[in-house]
């Protein structure tokens, strides 16, 4: 792949303002998952390095807190003009790592980009506010101070935006941080660094380190060093971080986990709008998000006609590699994400339910699995039961506004839910039953940099976006400043 910044693709950690190398030479390769062909290798760094770019980040900290928020807002400003400078350049690494289509990977670079420009100026109004006294003689206040060194543990469905997400706001807040993104996706986090190198952040500020997943994450979060932690991926893997992080003491975490989104389809919703939406909320970044609408619940009325135009939406859709026009649908991450893909479309076969299109391997090979639908799924069923970070999704009636509820909540998860319907009595009934933390009505777009990304019961802890997302990496200091006697008299 031709760049236009002939130093982008590194293959180098950074560690303390250096690119560094395994200290015994050990690498893994990194392929593309649309034709499983090796684009790079990476270093797998031994456990005292990931140790001393905890001690670079520690050691940035000390002066780093107190730079003013003014400069801190420059550095990340020059970070932000940079990215969007090499938006092209980033994509193409992306896609080439991750298999999104690259129009969407152009699209998460400027969305990963507004993180940045918001946490920069936001962080200039992270003021703390003065109490009004009930102690004689006394001032009373607060001030928000960084909590010091921060570990930022990334997936590999969106490589760039989950690092900005997080590390935007720590930055801006004061904080240094070491950035462990998924083995899969190094390339991405590795140009961010070049970029956070090239806007002039001191050594030690922006860390980025990649080692055994397990040993590296120990690393990081049992360091007492490190006082915030902040993790996006898996319920499961997500469990063992903050096991971890509770036998290694107390510290700031933030989890954003799984989901499985209900798209739930009222009798007063606009048909074709629904579909559209419908489609969009599940295919994109080839159904491998936490928010994309895994089980589609379509009121009785309208769930024949439904069915029937989500399948041709789908049949439509078209299917290749990252860099071919007009791609909507790619490869599937790895071998276990297609073989649990497999394995999901068999059970739902197995017990009955309708593959109006789909349900097989593509015919393009390797990773590659036909967008599917699968109608009048239920309960039991895999599809239905579990998060499908794949291009295919699960169909079910309902009869009632509260089975349509009951269905819908009863999942371990709460992350996203979305909405169609025209009636506004409805669409508030549902927002507030809804036991999910994000709820989208009428439309697809509804992240951004100014929203509060996060999830309920087993999608998490912790906000990340908006002016919520500073509270993983600051604390509230209260102060009294006592005896300072009373007014002077104004008699004469």
């Amino acid at each position: 792949m031709l760049l236009g910044h002939p130093v982008l693709f590194k293959s180098l950690c950074y560690v303390d303002g250096r690119w560094v190398h395994s200290n015994n030479a050990a690498s893994i390769p990194v392929v593309n998952p649309a034709d499983q062909h090796v684009i790079g290798h990476v270093p797998m760094l031994e456990r005292e390095q990931v140790v001393s770019a905890v001690g670079a980040a520690d050691r940035a900290f000390q002066a780093w807190r107190w730079t003013p928020q003014q400069k801190r807002s420059a550095f990340l400003m020059r970070w932000h003009e940079l990215i969007l400078r090499h938006q092209s350049d980033l994509a193409g690494i992306l896609s080439l790592e991750q298999g999104k289509p690259l129009a969407e990977a152009k699209g998460e670079i400027a969305y990963a980009a507004s993180f940045i420009e918001w946490f920069a100026d936001e962080a200039k109004r992270l003021a703390g506010r003065t109490i009004p006294t009930h102690i004689d003689g006394a001032h009373l206040g607060t001030v928000m101070e960084p909590v010091g060194v921060a570990a930022l543990i990334t997936p590999w469905n969106f490589p760039v935006a989950m690092i900005t997400r997080k590390a935007a706001a720590a930055i801006a807040s004061g904080c240094t941080v070491v950035i462990k993104p998924a083995h899969e996706t190094p390339f991405s986090a590795m140009a961010l660094a070049q970029l956070a190198e090239e806007a002039g952040f001191p050594a030690g500020v922006f860390n980025v380190v990649i080692g055994e997943p397990q040993m590296t994450m120990e690393a990081l979060v049992s360091d007492t060093r490190v006082r915030a932690v902040s993790f996006t991926g898996s319920t499961g893997v997500g469990g063992l971080v903050a096991k971890a992080v509770a036998q290694a003491g107390i510290k700031k975490l933030a989890l954003e986990l799984g989901g499985n989104a209900p798209f739930i389809v009222t009798e007063d919703a606009d048909l074709e709008h629904s579909v559209r939406v419908a489609i969009g909320a599940k295919f994109q970044t080839s159904g491998q998000d936490c928010c994309a609408a895994n089980r589609i619940f379509v009121a009785r009325p309208l769930y024949e006609a439904f069915v029937q135009r989500y399948t041709e939406a789908v049949k439509a859709l078209k299917v290749g590699s990252a860099f071919e026009a007009n791609v909507d649908v790619g490869p599937l991450m790895h071998q276990a994400a297609f073989d649990a893909t497999v394995a999901r479309i068999e059970d739902a076969k197995a017990q009955g339910a309708r593959i109006t299109v789909g349900g097989n391997a593509h015919e393009l090979g390797g990773w590659f699995y036909e967008p599917t639908v699968v109608a009048d799924a239920r309960a039991g069923m895999r599809i239905y039961d579990e998060e499908n970070f794949a291009p295919i999704s699960a169909i079910s009636p309902f009869d009632t506004l509260d089975e349509a509820v009951t269905r819908a909540n009863d999942t371990e998860y709460g992350l996203a839910a979305y909405i169609c319907a025209t009636r506004i009595d409805t669409i508030f009934q549902l927002v507030r039953r809804l036991d999910f933390a994000m709820v989208s009505v009428n439309g697809v777009k509804f992240t951004g940099a100014p929203i509060p990304f996060g999830g309920m019961k087993a999608s998490g802890l912790g906000r990340e976006g908006g002016a919520e997302g500073f509270e993983p990496f600051v604390e509230t200091k209260y102060f009294c400043l006592g005896n300072l006697g009373l007014p002077l008299s104004s008699a004469a």
